[in-house]
């Protein structure tokens, strides 16, 4: 499974890399602005509005990279005729969803 992670980020465009780096550079931005406003012991409220913030952005980022998977080493699967292959992403898929 990890040499078909290497193979599908490789295989996702430029764009859709910048896309994913931008995506978690606002993530891990917004991360450290948490653990900012925790030492400055800033106001509850401010402190969950920036951490929904994070958790809304996760998703963003999976679907890029379900998107892209899809897209790439399950659409070769298909169209490879290998069943077993065919069915060990769709057995993946289901496995990360669940």
């Amino acid at each position: 499974m990890n040499a078909a992670l290497v193979v599908s980020i490789a295989m996702m465009t430029d764009k859709a890399k910048t896309n994913l780096a931008t995506r978690l550079n606002r993530i891990e931005g917004q991360v450290r602005g948490v653990r900012r406003m925790i030492d400055e012991e800033r106001y509850c409220i401010d402190v969950l509005t920036q951490t929904r913030s994070i958790v809304a952005g996760i998703p963003k980022v999976e679907n890029l990279i379900i998107e892209n998977h899809l897209n790439t080493c399950v659409a070769a699967a298909m169209r490879g005729g290998d069943e077993h292959d065919q069915q060990d992403k769709i057995n993946e898929i289901i496995t990360v969803l669940a």
